[in-house]
Formats: structure tokens, C-alpha cells, sequence
């Protein structure tokens, strides 16, 4: 008799409070990751139960940022707010079962209680003294609180952080049900996870604190508990805990940056999990690679440098019709129109290897598609001098009479103009890079004279001639 393996179903639960964070989308790459190695499913869920900070724009923005990256849902999006029906269906039954409570203390009766406990030294945690209480209180909205188990233990076998185990004697009775009649999130989200058949729950390790009390709760259900993997969370480059000053809020500004979808995946698979000494990874080698139990235990720092790097290597690696593609928002974003300019798809061959992201790679073609004022004064300093009077004025004339204006005529000329003056490409190249571009940095000298084009190329040449003139003549 054979048994069917069970079906993975990972589950990624943002509350819209906030935009889509680096450590929230790490946490749902892993859940994907985790889904996809397995064949399993990825279900989205929207926990929006806290409705006064909960907004529309910030679940567009989670959709829109999974989107972006790729990580595409089975199931969802569903919404808690859906959900509150089922919610107190399971609040009512406890309570007839006598696995819940109302709880008709005020705040003022806690908040004496919670001094008094620490006044003492002592855990702060409700301590159940409305626990047999049937009489309701007048004047009082109560709130309903779980029956926690008074005394054992639970064991958390983290597929993550080991075996975990908690005392029940220091969990308190936790609420379930606001005065208001809302869920809290931890009812909500095993009554949640239990519908939709949830077999592992990846997360913050910020949540473990909370999986005793939800596994007691499921096991009032008589539910089977998932598997459980925490992940710790993601420091910035100081060791602080990952906040504002270290980079991004939103995933999507990472977008308007010009990063690559597949580069931020890559990089944030790369804090806390690796395969070997392996740096590089494409989506399909993630998944392939990929599993919940090689992830470290200790935290992450996150390091924008060497997004940076992973960022190029995918623009390298990347077809180049899509980099060109999507290089063209970047360059109008930069103030620059397309259409005065070569193809995006040559830009993107010749800038690749140099530029770190596709909003750098806009900038640095600035001079492929307009004119510049000025050269930067030390570039023409050092390379415009009147030595080099004579090559250049020959290398213009052999470039505004180039037939075939391409790379390989290109780099022919020069080199035939530099050896009819005995000198190395060099020395000739890099005057022709700073006369056309303004600057010292450019693709290969080839490249780059064949992306700018002959008419632009022969008029810079002609100014930076008048240029070097000048200062010839002012030494004179």
C-alpha cells in the first residue's frame, strides 16, 4: 500500500499596515522557494484585522511588489476582514465548551496588575483571575481569553532553531476576541492556517514567542500544528536591527533604482541559506537548491555592496533584447529621449559590464543622447593638451571620412592614426573618450564612439580641437 506524500502548503501573511519590507520579502521567498521545491502550493494572505492602520494603498503595494519579483500565488489573496464570520464561530463554540473565557477586567485593574508584577520582579502576564468567573461584570464590554493549559509543556521542533520548549506555567491566557467583538492575531491566524491547510509556516523568528500559544490553541481544535521554521531577522551593516537609515522601505524603490527582480531574489536567498561557496543563483537554481533546513541560525547583515555586485552580474547575465527593454523607462527617467539616441539594446551590450544597476546604466549614456556643456576640467586637463593636437585633428578627419561606421572601422582608424604618429592606442583613445563623452569613463573607446554616432562624434572632436588650440595658444 503506498501513501501519498503530503502536499506542501506555505502561506505568506503581510499585515497592509506597511509597505513590502526587505525582511517581509525575504520571509515570502523563502515560502515560495519552499513550496515551489516541492511542488507545493504558495497561498497569500492579507491579515488587515487591525482596520485603522490597515489601508488600500499598502496591500497594492505587497501585491504589486510580489508581483515584481515574480513570486507568484496558488491561492489568494484572501483577506481576514472576510473572515471575522468564522472567526466568532470558533469563539462561540469555546466558549460553550469551556475553552474560553470573558474576561471583564479594566485596563486600570491590568495595568496594576502588570506594576505590581514587575514591581516584584517577577514575568508580566494576565493571571486568569477571570478564569472561573460566570457572573458578568455591569458596565464592562469583556473581551474573551483562551483557556492556556496550566501546567506541561510545548516542544517546537524548528526546522530552523532545534527543538524549542516552552513551559505552559509562563504562557498566560491570551485574548481572542476584543471587547469590540474583533480577532487578535494570534486566534485569527491558526483558525487561518487550519482552513487553509497549512503544512509548514516560514517566519520572523520575532514570532516564536507566539507558536506555543497558537499550537495550544490548534490542539483545542484537534488539529494537527504545522511544521514551524523560524528565521532570524536581517541587521543592517552597523548590527542594528534592519530600519529606514539602512536602505529601502519599500521593495518597489528598489525597482525604480533599477535593480532586477532576480537580483533581489538572489541576494536576499543568500541571508541566512547557501549552497557551497556558490554566490550567483538564477530563480530556477534557487528552487532546485533550496531548503527551509540549511538555513542558519544566527542573523544576517545586510550588505548594499554587495547587492550592488549580484545586481551586475544579473544584468550581464540577463538577455540583452530584455535589458534593453527595460533600460527605457530608466533613460526617460533620467530626462532622456530615446529616440535621440541608438537602440537601448546597444546601449544595454556596451554599458553592461560597467553599470550596477539600469538607472546607472541611464545616467552613464547621458552623452549617447544629448550633448554635453562642459569636459570635466581635470579629464581635460590631463588628456587635452596640446601634444596631442595633431593625432586628434588627424583621428577626426579619418572618423568624418569612415565610410563603415562601425566598431571594427572604428577601432581600425584609431589604430592607424596612432601608429602614423608612433604612439600606443592609449594615448589616442583616451583624449577621443574625454573629447566625446566629457569624461575619463566610458565602454571601450569602439563601442563607444559607434553608440554616440558619426555626426555627434566629429562635432565634440571639433570643439575639444578648438579647446586644445586655445590652450596652445595661450602658452605660446
Amino acid at each position: 500500500m503506498f501513501v501519498k506524500a503530503m502536499t506542501v502548503r506555505t502561506r505568506f501573511a503581510p499585515s497592509p499596515t506597511g509597505v513590502l519590507h526587505l525582511g517581509s520579502v525575504r520571509t515570502a521567498l523563502f515560502c515560495w522557494l519552499y513550496a515551489r521545491h516541492h511542488g507545493g502550493q504558495f497561498i497569500l494572505r492579507i491579515e488587515d484585522t487591525d482596520r485603522e492602520r490597515s489601508t488600500p494603498e499598502n496591500v497594492e503595494a505587497i501585491l504589486d511588489g510580489l508581483a515584481w519579483l515574480g513570486l507568484d500565488v496558488d491561492e489568494g489573496p484572501f483577506y481576514q476582514t472576510d473572515r471575522f464570520d468564522r472567526y466568532q464561530e470558533v469563539v462561540d463554540l469555546w466558549l460553550d465548551q469551556g475553552k474560553a473565557y470573558k474576561c471583564y477586567c479594566t485596563k486600570e485593574e491590568l495595568d496594576g496588575l502588570r506594576a505590581g508584577q514587575m514591581e516584584r520582579g517577577e514575568k508580566t502576564r494576565y493571571d486568569g483571575r477571570c478564569r472561573e468567573r460566570t457572573e458578568p461584570r455591569e458596565g464592562v464590554d469583556p473581551v474573551v481569553r483562551f483557556k492556556n493549559p496550566l501546567d506541561g509543556e510545548v516542544v517546537i521542533d524548528d526546522q530552523v532553531r532545534g527543538r524549542v520548549v516552552f513551559q505552559n506555567a509562563e504562557l498566560d491566557d491570551l485574548i481572542i476576541a476584543r471587547s469590540d467583538g474583533t480577532p487578535t492575531y494570534n486566534f485569527s491566524v491558526i483558525i487561518d492556517d487550519l482552513d487553509m491547510n497549512i503544512t509548514h509556516v516560514i517566519r520572523g523568528d520575532d514570532h516564536l514567542n507566539n507558536t506555543p500559544k497558537q499550537m495550544n490553541m490548534l490542539e483545542a481544535l484537534g488539529a494537527k500544528t504545522p511544521v514551524y521554521a523560524h528565521l532570524p531577522m536581517i541587521l543592517g551593516p552597523d548590527g542594528a536591527k534592519l530600519s529606514k537609515r539602512h536602505g529601502a522601505v519599500d521593495i518597489r524603490e528598489y525597482r525604480e533604482q533599477g535593480y532586477l527582480p532576480e537580483a533581489m531574489l538572489n541576494y536576499l536567498v543568500r541571508l541566512g541559506w547557501s549552497h557551497g561557496d556558490q554566490e550567483v543563483f538564477s530563480v530556477e537554481e534557487m528552487i532546485k537548491l533550496f531548503d527551509i533546513a540549511d538555513v542558519n541560525q544566527s542573523a544576517s547583515s545586510f550588505n548594499p555592496e554587495k547587492l550592488l555586485w549580484l545586481n551586475q552580474q544579473h544584468i550581464m547575465a540577463a538577455p540583452l533584447d530584455r535589458i534593453g527593454n527595460e533600460l527605457l523607462p530608466y533613460l526617460r527617467s533620467v530626462g532622456l529621449e530615446p529616440a535621440n539616441g541608438p537602440d537601448s539594446k546597444d546601449v544595454a551590450e556596451g554599458f553592461r559590464e560597467r553599470a550596477e544597476t539600469l538607472l546607472h546604466m541611464a545616467a552613464s549614456a547621458r552623452y549617447c543622447y544629448e550633448d554635453f556643456e562642459v569636459i570635466e576640467p581635470n579629464a581635460a586637463k590631463k588628456n587635452l593638451r596640446p601634444v596631442i593636437l595633431a593625432p586628434l585633428k588627424a583621428a577626426r578627419d579619418k572618423l568624418a571620412a569612415l565610410k563603415d561606421w562601425s566598431k571594427v572601422g572604428i577601432s581600425t582608424t584609431i589604430e592607424e592614426v596612432a601608429a602614423s604618429f608612433n604612439i600606443n592606442m592609449g594615448k589616442l583613445g583616451q583624449p577621443i573618450r574625454v573629447s566625446v563623452t566629457g569624461g575619463p569613463v566610458s565602454p571601450p573607446i569602439d563601442v563607444t564612439l559607434w553608440l554616440v554616432g558619426q555626426q555627434r562624434v566629429v562635432e565634440r572632436l571639433d570643439k575639444a580641437i578648438e579647446m586644445v588650440e586655445a590652450r596652445a595658444n595661450a602658452n605660446l
